[in-house]
């Protein structure tokens, strides 16, 4: 196994390689000039050349990658273009918020749409399996703005259910500032996680094993949790693994919605500003996210199911 790991750390750095230059050529090319940026449009030519020189923007582009590639060997990222903090030190700021909304909802997510996909699996073609399916459909069809909007008028500022927008509160009370936006996230995923779950559930039950452990007598609930559940695990895990790069970074609109200064919220004021230390930084931190979690993913398919060897 760990010669397979191995073998995979090495074949990701490629990939990772490549993120790095296509994000650096993309930025660098097509994003324009940062010291104008940053400078503003009444910057003197010696403006610039000075904050060219301090940020070695001054460099031919294939110093300034290698610059790149060094810091993100060493996990220095340089400094933001806005705040000048250190990059590395914005993300270990940010990581926290992003984990406290993203983690719960993916445990919640994982755990209501196995045990939903179960449900239906178990009633397959028939009347409760239809109605949850048009349930999972109506939420999938829905859009993610939607729920946050409605989420926010009429649960917190109409039935004062939950409070937003106080996420800088004391470790306490900050709790409260998470329920709704991990309610909003957890109802926006299941959906397409019942749905697949259940697709992935009912074609385990079709089969030889499954038929043969009912005609001996085991009961319903064993034969979906030792036969059915159990044997659908690696798609299952596999499903749960594409979801951990997204831990870290967070969402976007939520985030950005209700005040919660994590990853996402950081990267979409990256992208308004032009801020590309944190752009290059948190674009490399999602594809090294997703080569050990593809790696891991593999490993633990091994675990889950004997018969799966590792070459």
């Amino acid at each position: 196994m760990w010669a397979f790991t191995l073998r995979r750390l090495l074949g990701g750095i490629p990939i990772i390689l490549g993120v790095t230059l296509t994000t650096f050529l993309l930025l660098n090319v097509v994003g324009g000039d940062p010291a104008l940026q940053m400078a503003g449009k009444n910057a003197t030519e010696q403006d610039l050349a000075t904050i060219r020189a301090e940020y070695g923007l001054d460099k031919p582009l294939i110093g300034q990658y290698l610059d790149y590639l060094k810091q993100t060997v060493t996990f220095d990222f340089g400094k933001s273009y806005k705040t000048k903090e250190p990059v590395a030190d914005i993300i270990r700021q940010r990581v926290g918020p992003s984990l406290s909304l993203t983690l719960p909802a993916l445990v919640a997510t994982s755990l209501l749409a196995i045990s939903i996909g179960l449900i239906a699996a178990a009633f397959r073609q028939r009347f409760l399996d239809r109605g949850l399916m048009a349930l999972a459909v109506m939420g999938m069809s829905i859009s993610f703005l939607v729920y946050i909007v409605v989420g926010q008028y009429l649960l917190a500022f109409q039935l004062r259910a939950f409070q937003i927008h106080g996420y800088d509160a004391s470790w306490s009370e900050r709790w409260q500032y998470l329920v709704l936006p991990i309610i909003v996230l957890v109802i926006v995923g299941l959906g397409y996680d019942t749905r697949f779950y259940r697709s992935v559930l009912v074609e385990e039950i079709g089969r030889d094993h499954v038929t043969t452990a009912m005609a001996k007598g085991a009961g319903p609930t064993r034969v979906l949790t030792r036969h059915v559940l159990r044997n659908a695990l690696i798609p299952i895990v596999t499903r749960v693994m594409i979801s951990l790069p997204f831990l870290v970074t967070g969402s976007l609109l939520l985030e950005s919605f209700f005040g919660i200064p994590g990853l996402g919220a950081q990267l979409l004021e990256a992208i308004e500003s032009a801020d590309f230390p944190v752009i290059r930084a948190l674009t490399l931190l999602i594809s090294v996210l997703f080569v050990l979690t593809t790696i891991l993913n593999d490993v633990l398919y091994a675990v889950v199911d004997p018969r799966v060897r590792l070459d």
